[in-house]
């Protein structure tokens, strides 16, 4: 049965070899006391087996417990047994109703002994419930590296890597941070390149391309995250492990799923999305910008020629159907806004 527990499939190597090791370690320091008390060799080790086996039980209760988790906790127990401190220096014992009593430093010592468990206890709950930026109150510079975000990694998830943006976004160095993709979007790039739909099989061969030009490019910071999840996160879709492994490493979150951006804002997650950055960079013309324009084709009506920018914005120049085929320069009259985008008028710079 021990031996059942540190080699758990659900744990990674590097889990199961400390395991073993620990518990060797247990094992001999067992048989050493055992010799020491004039104990047989095999008592020893049998209890600091034992005891091991208690440690790896508990290990395994706290899988899902990460260390964001317990610097949570530990921070909380702090503040709970210092605000106990803080009340066991009142000195209610002092007064002299106490002083009466028969056995008062038992009682002193339970009460002490109570308060502290009880700040304690709700010291770690609170602290499990708050989000780091929370504690800002105490230490103010937690919120300076939070907001502080070029630091944070950046985690792909796989229409971002099959869309095939990131490698020319990438390469203009506006994003910052480590850029992290998750063992599992591998599998599922893998999955949908050996599936037998044609058009998953593209998405899956184009979204490995993606990656191993990613990989070979200079100055790009590109890691696999080999983390193995629980059981139960993976029966998880990969939207909702991405979510969580996401929180759990404290990184921004790059996608163009607009269902997995508003989950994950929900989570308090960053998100970064290609569609939104498209829009904003689109241009804002208003009336009585000049600009230079192509045109392609004739309007509705005979009088009209229409233009597109280099973002598919189409432009309709009245009084210029003569000029199909020609650049004209052209000044924006009016702009009208429809559910397609904006439809803009211009006419002829004379």
């Amino acid at each position: 049965m021990l031996l059942s527990l540190f080699l758990c499939m659900n744990s990674v190597w590097s889990i199961r070899l400390v395991r073993a090791l620990f518990l060797a370690l247990f094992m001999i320091v067992g048989v050493v006391v055992s010799l020491g008390i004039y104990q047989p060799w095999w008592f020893g080790a049998v209890i600091g087996g034992s005891s091991m086996g208690l440690l790896i039980l508990l290990d395994m209760l706290f899988a899902r417990f990460s260390l964001r988790d317990f610097s949570h906790a530990t921070f909380g127990l702090g503040i709970g047994l210092f605000c106990a401190w803080l009340v066991t220096r009142i000195g209610i014992f002092q007064l002299s109703v106490f002083q009466r009593m028969e056995n008062l430093d038992d009682i002193r010592n339970v009460t002490e002994f109570l308060i502290f468990i009880s700040m304690a206890f709700f010291g770690v709950t609170f602290g499990l419930r708050s989000d780091r930026d929370q504690f800002a109150f105490i230490i103010p510079y937690v919120r300076f590296r939070r907001d502080g975000s070029e630091g944070e990694p950046l985690l792909l998830d796989t229409n971002i890597i099959i869309d095939g943006r990131i490698q020319q976004v990438v390469a203009t160095g506006f994003l910052s941070g480590a850029l992290v993709v998750p063992r599992f979007v591998l599998d599922e790039l893998q999955r949908l390149s050996e599936s037998g739909d044609s058009q998953k099989v593209l998405r899956g061969k184009r979204g490995l391309e993606v990656m191993e030009q990613m990989r070979g490019t200079p100055g790009v910071r590109l890691s696999i995250h080999e983390d193995q999840p629980a059981e139960d996160h993976r029966l998880q879709s990969v939207d909702a492990r991405l979510v969580s492994l996401a929180r759990d490493l404290n990184a921004r979150l790059l996608t163009n799923d607009e269902n997995l951006a508003k989950v994950a804002r929900l989570r308090g997650i960053t998100v970064l999305n290609f569609n939104d950055l498209a829009i904003s960079l689109q241009p804002q013309l208003n009336p009585g910008d000049e600009l230079s324009l192509s045109l392609m084709k004739q309007g509705k009506e005979k009088h009209q020629a229409v233009g597109y920018l280099t973002d598919g914005t189409m432009i309709v120049v009245n009084q210029a159907a003569a000029f199909i085929g020609q650049s004209v320069n052209v000044v924006i009259s009016s702009a009208l806004p429809t559910t397609a985008g904006r439809l803009i008028f211009a006419e002829l710079k004379h």
